[in-house]
């Protein structure tokens, strides 16, 4: 168990757990060095990919956004949140409550600033990142990366989504639909030969903000596969805009 006194001089990925009913979540919590409770910090909540699933409260920090804070700590300085979605399901549902259980508590232990809570995500994380923007209120930012919007006829849901996503993707032009509900800027990124996701997903969400006139940015990286994320991350521009960016 990792005790938090005062003031951290290295980073640190904190263990916690939130219970949400019957079950016990699991997650990991990223420090910045020096970090201390004097001050109101950014937030960020961070959603891993398909192959981080599971209950070990490991993988999530073995792609994406954690190897990135172990090399460029020093240009995130914020509090980082890494919740793990369960095998055989997705970013919605009960996984979207319990991440946002502990996006909550982790901005209440640690003196989150509720002006500056991000969010980010990699592949099912990107997707998960484009319909937690939903939430009007809680984001100040978005950075989804090669992120899903329009679900595949031949990729169906593991497990019923929710209502309102269901109304989303059973819209007949899901980005405008998702769109109109996304207030919070957002930067975009993905590789143009990406054959997981494909590129145009990304490509038609932009669009549908930039139509409804909404605050967008887009990144597209030439002769990039799916793993677009390590340059994301490694991007210095990224987080000096992402902590620019502050709820209204």
């Amino acid at each position: 168990m990792v005790l938090f006194i005062g003031c951290a001089q290295q980073p640190h990925f904190l263990e916690r757990s939130v219970t949400l009913g019957e079950h016990r979540y699991r997650y990991r919590v990223w420090l910045p060095a020096h970090y201390t409770k004097l001050h109101h910090w950014p937030v960020i909540l961070f959603l891993h990919g398909s192959g981080e699933r599971g209950d070990d409260n490991v993988r999530p920090l073995s792609n994406g956004l954690a190897p990135a804070l172990q090399r460029f700590g020093d240009r995130y300085r914020a509090v980082v949140v890494f919740p793990q979605c369960r095998d055989g399901q997705e970013w919605y549902g009960e996984m979207e409550l319990q991440a946002l259980a502990a996006l909550e508590q982790t901005i209440r232990e640690f003196h989150g600033d509720r002006r500056r809570i991000y969010v980010t995500g990699i592949s099912m994380g990107g997707s998960g990142t484009w319909y937690m923007a939903r939430h009007r209120r809680l984001f100040a930012a978005a950075v989804p990366i090669c992120g899903e919007v329009a679900r595949d006829p031949a990729d169906p849901f593991p497990i019923e989504p929710p209502p309102d996503i269901a109304r989303i993707v059973g819209a007949p032009d899901p980005y405008i639909t998702l769109a109109a509900l996304i207030s919070a800027p957002a930067w975009v990124f993905h590789g143009t030969i990406d054959d997981q996701v494909p590129v145009t997903q990304s490509r038609r969400m932009v669009a549908a903000l930039r139509r409804m006139g909404k605050r967008v940015h887009y990144t597209e990286y030439p002769g990039v596969g799916h793993d677009s994320w390590d340059l994301v991350y490694a991007d210095p521009d990224l987080p000096r805009w992402l902590f620019q960016q502050r709820s209204r």
